[in-house]
């Protein structure tokens, strides 16, 4: 497996190196920057000798906020048939669905503590060069999370999500109507409609408006 290591931390590069080399795999190039794994990249296509994957740290310099991503998205583009697997300290969402927006072939998205455990890590960067997906669970749960909260709010009609935003602000069902200049009762329709969409039945414990306004915000 010919790999391609872009790490800002010499510490962390040259570790990466050392594993994946003592494990039989060729590290044909290691630097410190989006820039310059752009360029190596570049210049190992040109002499035809892509790598099977790209390892890389979603914060890399001058600037240590999304350099490294934004390489290994514009790497997918302009090389599908390399695999990317990024690092990262933190889950950051963002960054993963940009990551995964459209193919999710041969692309990785580890948190660093992942490195650690280096059965895991090597297999993870072998799935990914081989056209395989190696998403980190903590990342995997928060974009469900996400998704799930996006879909619930999608069952909304327009109309449903602006009393629903109303609500939000504290606004009773009177003041909604004032609001939207329509009847008590088509308000009181709307709600109740809201609570079914958000699979809110009723319970002596919760109180489903204050619910359905957490659901909202939460979204």
């Amino acid at each position: 497996m010919r790999v391609v290591i872009a790490e800002d931390s010499v510490l962390l590069r040259e570790g990466l190196t050392r594993l994946l080399t003592d494990l039989g795999h060729d590290v044909v190039a290691g630097v410190g920057d989006a820039e310059a794994l752009i360029r190596t990249v570049d210049d190992l296509a040109s002499r035809d000798a892509l790598p099977d994957v790209v390892v890389a740290d979603v914060r890399m310099p001058p600037t240590h906020t999304d350099e490294g991503v934004r390489a290994a998205v514009r790497l997918r583009k302009e090389h599908p048939g390399v695999g990317v697997l990024v690092l990262s300290q933190y889950v950051e969402e963002q960054y993963a669905t940009e990551l995964l927006a459209g193919s999710s072939r041969g692309v990785g998205y580890l948190l660093k503590d992942r490195v650690a455990e280096v059965r895991e890590f090597v297999d993870a960067v072998v799935r990914v060069a081989q056209g395989g997906t190696a998403l980190d669970p903590e990342v995997v749960a928060q974009l469900l999370g996400r998704s799930r909260k996006q879909d619930v709010l999608a069952n909304l009609t327009p109309r449903e999500r602006e009393v629903l935003g109303l609500m939000a602000e504290g606004r009773t069902n009177s003041a909604v109507a004032k609001q939207l200049v329509v009847s008590d009762g088509a308000v009181e329709k709307h709600v109740s409609n809201i609570f079914l969409k958000l699979g809110l039945a009723p319970s002596v414990g919760d109180h489903r408006r204050v619910l359905a306004v957490l659901t909202y915000l939460n979204s």
